[in-house]
């Protein structure tokens, strides 16, 4: 049994320099004692029906404050917790939850009980003097026997709601293909830096969106993809690099028109799944997230159905990591084909690795993501490697917040090599 001795919090700044959420965890177990810390991502493009992230409101940090939440974690949570015993993480998140009671987190703030849940996965696993990986691995996957690198998604060209450059698509992505995670993350980062001069080149500004990635003011979709099919020309192996977009369609979604504004035209339901059946010919792409709205359910099948076998259909704002949605609309209703899962949106571990196991039991491929403000912790990293999950999502490889998480799966990569 594991003691919980202590649990506090304190705000710390994310990656656009908005306040968010650093929880520590103390915990003893057979007179050893142990500490973990955990840093909470917050998203900017955020989902209808995501948990509730708590904020202070008013205007000290134009009211994206986290004081309330940090109350919570210093006063009811530790409270609650302290001194009490238990054998695994995933019985922390039981109590958090129903500490809760609520099912979108609004009483506690899913910011909060996130905090305490990776904490707690963290140091649970230091007491039992294991990596955070193969905890999580025999804590919730302890069926999967691979021991594969997910593919990497880098975010290398930012629009949307992550740069005010004008493109409507959020993000422009490449897949590398090589085969090995190490090859892959240098093949990323090749691209990335050649993007760059590829950009001076055209007299394009190399300025950087919310995920590392470039935000240049560019015609529209077709202009950020041929681009992107330049640069991969300039890079030895370049064949290998599949693409992939983060329409985040939500956003230039006009529910009063019911069309969608994306390139400067407005489009139907019907129309825009042909756009994009158009771009998935013209274009090695592989991956299409949030192509429809969120709630717009006859958008979604009526995408499924045009081009739901060539290419990977990414739910986001469609399911945002909840179980009970992913069955409800994606079991029930056949659409979609992939699930992004986002620690934050839900607000437990537990609750991430339950719709982890049972996307993969519907045939649906599954993507670890990281959120636009961002820390340096790299739990997701680990998560990822322990759900075998098809795909990580990690931004550009650059700044520090982003290369934390590439830096995590190449460590990941020589200990399980080595066993160093």
């Amino acid at each position: 049994m594991i003691r919980i001795i202590d649990i506090s919090a304190i705000w710390i700044l994310d990656s656009r320099g908005n306040p968010t959420i650093q929880a520590t965890m103390q915990v003893e177990r057979d007179g050893q004692y142990f500490e973990a810390v955990a840093g909470v991502p917050s998203g900017a493009s955020t989902g209808a029906h995501e948990a509730l992230e708590m904020r202070d409101g008013g205007t000290a940090w134009g009211g994206k404050g986290v004081n309330k939440a940090i109350d919570h974690i210093n006063t009811t949570i530790k409270n609650s917790l302290a001194g009490s015993h238990f054998e695994r993480a995933d019985q922390i998140d039981e109590h958090l939850l129903g500490l809760d009671g609520t099912e979108n987190k609004s009483k506690l703030g899913a910011n909060a009980i996130l905090g305490v849940s990776i904490a707690a996965h963290k140091v649970f696993a230091a007491a039992h003097g294991t990596t955070h990986y193969d905890y999580l691995r025999d804590l919730y996957f302890s069926h999967i026997t691979t021991s594969n690198f997910p593919r990497l998604m880098s975010n290398v060209i930012n629009g949307g709601a992550h740069a005010s450059n004008g493109l409507s698509i959020q993000e422009f992505m490449v897949i590398p293909n090589t085969g090995n995670i190490l090859s892959d993350v240098q093949m990323a980062s090749e691209l990335y830096q050649n993007l760059k001069k590829l950009l001076t080149k055209h007299g394009l500004s190399t300025g950087l969106g919310d995920e590392g990635g470039f935000a240049p003011e560019l015609a529209g979709t077709r202009a950020a993809l041929d681009l992107l099919q330049e640069a991969k020309q300039t890079i030895l192996g370049g064949d290998q690099i599949d693409l992939a977009m983060d329409c985040a369609a939500t956003e230039f979604f006009d529910t009063n028109t019911e069309k969608y504004l994306l390139d400067g035209k407005e489009l139907s339901g019907d129309e825009i799944s042909h756009f994009y059946g158009e771009l998935v010919a013209e274009y090695p792409i592989i991956s299409i997230e949030d192509g429809c709205s969120e709630d717009d359910i006859e958008g979604w099948k009526t995408l499924t159905d045009s081009i739901g076998k060539k290419v990977q259909l990414v739910g986001d704002d469609l399911f945002v990591t909840n179980s009970r949605r992913f069955i409800n609309l994606g079991v029930n209703k056949n659409i979609a084909n992939s699930v992004l899962i986002k620690l934050n949106q839900i607000g437990t571990v537990k609750e991430t690795c339950d719709i982890i196991n049972l996307a993969k039991t519907n045939g649906y491929t599954t993507i670890s993501s990281h959120r636009s403000g961002e820390t340096s912790d790299a739990f997701m990293s680990d998560l990822a490697f322990a759900a075998q999950c098809e795909f990580i999502k990690l931004g550009a490889p650059a700044r520090g917040e982003r290369v934390a998480k590439y830096n995590r799966l190449i460590e990941i990569y020589h200990q399980v090599n080595t066993g160093k």
